[in-house]
């Protein structure tokens, strides 16, 4: 007799928990490391190189403005180094529109000294560099329209250079960083994973006291 389809998936989970009951208690550990592994090779082998290029322009005090000046209008031009009036003067040098330009651009500036940092971001060794140098100059463009008023220009310190190497991870490295991730969900796993049936740990119930022990001789004396 031909068991039911219903039959048939009962016997094939019976099955595979038997066949899990079987495996040591920590095989979650070394599967999550092979998986991670394998994912990570895959991203490093497979994934669009990425390369970061970075320019440095200089927040500067004129005239008998005060130098300390500098530190705050150097915070506030990093924050506009991405904003759409910014982003619209450098997207012709920069060669992408302004949509796609604003996910390709960070900026950083310092709480110590008056310097903002502009990275570009591209598939394109060369198209990062020119990212970078475009934001950077329509932000020092920028700052000489009112440079009048607040008494505070930026200069350019330094010229986005053509990377050389990209700053996506290796084949080494990706999976390195997949088998540490692996590793390290499979020891979570292990540790909130229900202990199998029969797995216990014996109560440590303490004998009677040798007060209680004396006490109960003597009922057994009087009786």
């Amino acid at each position: 007799m031909t068991d039911s389809p219903e039959q048939q998936r009962h016997v094939v989970v019976r099955r595979l928990r038997t066949a899990l009951t079987r495996l040591p208690h920590w095989w979650p550990l070394p599967v999550s490391v092979l998986i991670g592994t394998a994912s990570g090779l895959s991203y490093g082998a497979f994934a669009t190189p990425q390369y970061e290029a970075t320019s440095y322009a200089m927040a500067v005090a004129e005239g008998e403005t005060d130098p300390a000046a500098a530190l705050g209008y150097a915070q506030s031009y990093g924050r506009l180094t991405t904003s759409d009036a910014t982003l619209s003067y450098a997207q012709g040098a920069a060669g992408e529109p302004v949509r796609e330009l604003r996910s390709h651009v960070t900026s950083e500036t310092s709480p110590d000294s008056p310097m903002i940092s502009v990275t570009g971001t591209s598939s394109d060794r060369h198209q990062a560099a020119d990212i970078a140098n475009a934001v950077i100059e329509a932000v020092i463009v920028s700052s000489g329209h009112v440079s009048k008023d607040t008494g505070v220009k930026l200069i350019k310190f330094t010229h986005a250079m053509t990377p050389d190497q990209p700053v996506s991870p290796s084949v080494p490295l990706g999976a390195a960083v997949g088998a540490a991730a692996g590793g390290l969900l499979g020891g979570l796993v292990l540790l909130v994973r229900p202990r199998r049936e029969g797995w216990s740990v014996a109560a440590q119930v303490p004998g009677p006291a040798a007060g209680d022990s004396v006490a109960q001789d003597e009922r057994e004396l009087v009786r």
